[in-house]
């Protein structure tokens, strides 16, 4: 295993046309990120104050739901990252921190 990603050991799965558990919280994760996706547009151009809050309601709780399955993939090994080099960390950083004086809100930039 490459010593650079982060993961459990792969659950295993069957190799067969069927749909397996895998395969189905895959979909369920892909649906979940479409979803939030589409109700952050809604979010942003929402006008109606009870609708926006109900609709930032069901969000969180998409948001949320997304993350349980995640954690889940990644638990069953389903789900691998890389680890980041902290060197290129912190060279991004430097990096994008030079563009902070780029940006309208100086005042309100997070440090």
């Amino acid at each position: 295993m490459n010593q650079k990603q982060v993961q459990n050991p792969e659950t295993q799965v069957p190799k067969t046309p069927q749909m397996n558990e895998r395969d189905f919280l895959n979909d369920m994760l892909t649906t979940e990120k479409y979803m939030t996706s589409a109700y952050s547009v809604y979010l942003h151009e929402a006008s109606n104050q009870p609708l926006y809050q109900e609709m930032m309601n069901i969000f969180t709780e998409t948001q949320n739901c997304q993350r349980e399955l995640y954690n889940l993939m990644f638990k069953k090994g389903w789900y691998k990252l890389e680890a980041a080099d902290p060197q290129k960390l912190q060279q991004m950083y430097q990096q994008f921190q030079g563009y902070t004086n780029q940006l309208p809100y100086q005042g309100n930039v997070m440090q």
